[in-house]
């Protein structure tokens, strides 16, 4: 992404349009659909294929869940005719309207880029991104020549510093070796 659109976080991709009257499904790359996609709520929009700098707004005129997944109508899309040339695009909303997280949660774009290291003062690495399967998310950080995993769990990640870029981890034995 360019510098221009570096304040934006993804939160869905337009999916396949849902029946004739221009509704489309959301695949949801956020944790907060219910505020993200409410009716009356405005997002920012880039097409397949277009650059960050080919953003338009779009407004949500209705939504309903249908198995946990919007099925949303935008504002002057009326016909399955004005939502199939959208089938693809991201929509985005701008990091700082996003609310404050309680302390001791993070958005997990704050915690990309950060340095890890051990409480001895090992470099382990860098987060590169979160995997978030199963009970428990993933912090992936690069060492320099392969991936390691770190639970995201505060029994490890003991101090976690984004305004600093740093996070700080005790391992359990073995945990930075399963990996290498």
């Amino acid at each position: 992404m360019t510098d221009a659109a570096a304040d934006l976080v993804l939160v869905g991709r337009i999916g396949r349009p849902h029946g004739l009257r221009g509704e489309v499904a959301i695949n949801l790359e956020t944790d907060f659909p219910e505020d993200r996609f409410a009716r009356g709520a405005r997002l920012l929009m880039t097409r397949p294929g277009g650059t960050a700098e080919a953003i338009q707004e779009i407004q949500v005129a209705t939504v309903r869940f249908h198995n946990g997944r919007p099925l949303v109508r935008f504002e002057g899309c009326d016909a399955i005719e004005a939502v199939e040339p959208l089938v693809g695009a991201s929509l985005w909303i701008r990091a700082d309207s996003r609310p404050a997280l309680p302390e001791g949660h993070y958005y997990h774009d704050a915690l990309i880029g950060c340095d890890v290291e051990t409480v001895a003062g090992e470099r382990v690495g860098q987060v590169t991104r979160i995997d978030a399967f199963g009970s428990a998310p993933l912090l992936v950080v690069h060492d320099g020549r392969a991936d390691v995993l770190i639970p995201l769990a505060e029994t490890i990640c003991i101090r976690i510093d984004p305004a600093a870029r740093r996070i700080v981890i005790d391992p359990p034995e073995g945990l930075l070796d399963v990996n290498r």
